[in-house]
Formats: C-alpha cells, structure tokens, sequence
C-alpha cells in the first residue's frame, strides 16, 4: 500500500489538528540552535520548513529544507498516520518533538533504498551520522 492520495492544499491537516500558526513557529534551525544550547531533547515544539522529499513506499517520513542544506528528517509519531507525495514542495507547520540522534549506517542505508538512491551513493554510506529527528503529531500545508 502506496502513501495516501491528496493534493496537499493549503489548510489541509494530516495527524493532529495543528494549533500553531505559522508565524509561531520557529525555524529548523533555530530548533537545531535550542538542541545545542539547551539539551538532546525538545517537545512540544512547532516547526514552519519547505517539504524536500517524502517516503515514496508509504508516506511515513518526510524531510524539510534547512539553509545549510543538512537533511532534517520528520517522522510520523508511532507511525500514526501518514502523508501524500504531492506534499513535496509546500511550506508546512509541524508540531510534535524534535531531538538530536545518532543514526546507523544500516539505518541510513535503509531510508537511502526507501528513497530510491542510486546503488552508488547507498555504497558510499560508510558512517554513522548525528541528525535532528522530529516525530510529528500533526503537519499542516500553509502554501
């Protein structure tokens, strides 16, 4: 079974009701900042980022833009729903928890192969790698 249809209009909502406005949250990157500062670990948070890619098997995972083009990867929190492909591209806000992980070759090889990266660049995943993981409770398109 494929992610779900949907053309992810603005104000369409996938999980739970997303209460924050856009001009509330904050950015990937003052998140990443707050990770640094205060500890390994931030809840109730919303985010506001450009949709880059979205798990084309199920729609499960999403990853959003960041101005040092690190990969900022969104999980659906206990995989309780999932989103649309047509949600690469749109601006969102995401409310949920965000922390700094390290993340295993295995496992980076995994999303690689869900991502449909060439056998080459899977290959060239050789390290484990500390990324911000956010596990979200609700997205919501906001253009």
């Amino acid at each position: 079974m494929g992610p779900p249809e949907g053309n992810a209009l603005v104000g369409d909502t996938y999980g739970a009701v997303v209460t924050t406005p856009e001009s509330k949250a904050i950015s990937v990157e003052k998140l990443s900042k707050k990770l640094k500062k205060d500890n390994k670990k931030v809840e109730n948070v919303a985010i506001t980022g450009k949709v880059t890619d979205v798990c084309d098997k199920k729609g499960c995972w999403l990853t959003i833009e960041t101005e040092d083009q690190s990969k900022f990867f969104v999980k659906m929190k206990d995989y309780g729903f999932f989103v649309p492909t047509a949600l690469k591209g749109k601006n969102v806000v995401l409310e949920g928890t965000a922390e700094r992980k390290v993340i295993s070759v295995d496992e980076q090889k995994h999303y690689a192969e869900d991502a449909k990266k060439s056998a080459q660049e899977i290959a060239a995943i050789t390290k484990p790698q500390e990324e911000i993981r956010f596990f979200a409770d609700g997205i919501k398109v906001v253009k």
